[in-house]
Parts: structure tokens; C-alpha cells; sequence
């Protein structure tokens, strides 16, 4: 059974940092292109984050420069640290693992980050 488990949301004021992580049972990450995706009520699921399986990153245009994922192969685990947070960025965040060859695809639940002074 495949599991994508997040953690590390919370409530933050502006200008802080939070560092959500994302644990994986069932699955290596090692093959898995992983993202973090984040959805704002009213709003679609939008990408902020990609990592490859190779270690190469992208970020939505919103994240540059505040925001930087990373992976731990060894602990099965992906990471986001977020800093200099906005109220802008308050949404649910949902780690996502997606292998294009074996054609799967996996989501967590997501974690609620809220931004607010």
C-alpha cells in the first residue's frame, strides 16, 4: 500500500518559514519525479515545486527565490522549506510522486498552511 504522508503545516505570520515534509511508505522515491502542489480555497491545485529523480528542481513563478525543494532518498523523504512567507501562500500543500514511465501517480492528503498576522 502506497502512502504519501505530509507534515510540518501550521499557522505562520508573514514574513516566516515553515518546512513541510513528505514521507513515503510503499514506494522508493529514488524513481519518482516528486512535487508539491498547493490548492487555495476557490482556487485550482497548482504546482509550486518539482524535484526529478535526477535532483533537478523547478518552481512556479510565485515561489522563486523564497521556496527550495529537496529530497532524501536515503530516508524516503521529500522536503519544501518555505521562507518568507505571504499571506499569498496560504493554501492546502499536497506532496505528489509521479513515475511517467510506469505511468503512476500518487497524492498525500495535504497539510493546511495558513499565512496571517
Amino acid at each position: 500500500q502506497v502512502q504519501l504522508v505530509e507534515s510540518g503545516g501550521g499557522l505562520v505570520e508573514p514574513g516566516g518559514s515553515l518546512r513541510l515534509s513528505c514521507a513515503a511508505s510503499g514506494i522508493l522515491l529514488s524513481i519518482y519525479d516528486m512535487g508539491w502542489y498547493r490548492q487555495a480555497p476557490g482556487n485550482q491545485r497548482e504546482l509550486v515545486a518539482i524535484i526529478t529523480n535526477g535532483g533537478r528542481t523547478n518552481y512556479a513563478d510565485s515561489v522563486k527565490g523564497r521556496f527550495t525543494i529537496s529530497r532524501d532518498n536515503a530516508k524516503n523523504t521529500v522536503a519544501l522549506q518555505m521562507n518568507s512567507l505571504i499571506p499569498a501562500d496560504t493554501a492546502d500543500y499536497y506532496c505528489n510522486a509521479n513515475q511517467k514511465l510506469l505511468e503512476v501517480n500518487y497524492w498525500g492528503q495535504g497539510t493546511q498552511v495558513t499565512v496571517s498576522s
